[in-house]
């Protein structure tokens, strides 16, 4: 599940800017949702643990439209790309959640690292544009939230699914630690 457009942030720097502690806390979250999804096949994509019917394919197809929803089309107005765009959630909240057991590991894997490379382009975008105070296209009852809340709803995200990805992966094969192997 190697991206090679994956930048080599291993972790927040200990005194950096708010933009690069932002951008490294994410990365490295991102980094060890990779590292915990890596090298399974369909099976391993598929198996659940204890009792819950959550499933490593799920969170990869769940994070993919997260990345998506918060950075294409809340923070920067975009129409969701595909397959997003052709699915009433309304109807199905739990769609990716469900037909991820149907898709294969390449496919899954493609999406996530799709849908990551689209947000670190409108991460860029947002920070050339308005910096971490730029606000959202998206607007709530409560209003607009800036790119700076944006990024860190997604950190809070992927440290709640790295766990369960971390609980699913020990169950699969012993894989365990807080970090990739360097």
């Amino acid at each position: 599940m190697t991206n090679h457009n994956e930048p080599e942030i291993l972790e927040a720097p200990l005194a950096g800017t708010e933009v690069e502690s932002l951008i490294g806390s994410m990365e490295r979250q991102r980094r060890i949702f990779a590292w915990k999804t890596a090298g399974l096949d369909a099976a391993g994509l598929r198996a659940t643990a204890a009792a819950s019917s959550m499933t490593l394919g799920g969170l990869l197809k769940h994070l993919a439209l997260v990345e998506d929803e918060y950075f294409s089309v809340r923070l920067l107005g975009r129409t969701p790309p595909s397959p997003w765009d052709a699915v009433d959630f309304e109807a199905d909240p739990d769609w990716e959640w469900r037909t991820a057991a149907a898709d294969s590991p390449e496919s899954l894997y493609a999406l996530w690292n799709a849908s990551v490379a689209r947000s670190r382009a409108a991460v860029a975008e947002a920070l050339e544009r308005g910096g971490l105070d730029q606000l959202a296209a998206f607007t709530s009852r409560s209003g607009s939230p800036s790119l700076r809340r944006i990024m860190i709803d997604m950190i809070e995200e992927y440290a709640r699914h790295a766990g369960h990805a971390d609980f699913i992966r020990e169950s699969i094969d012993g894989l365990v630690g807080e970090d990739p192997p360097r």
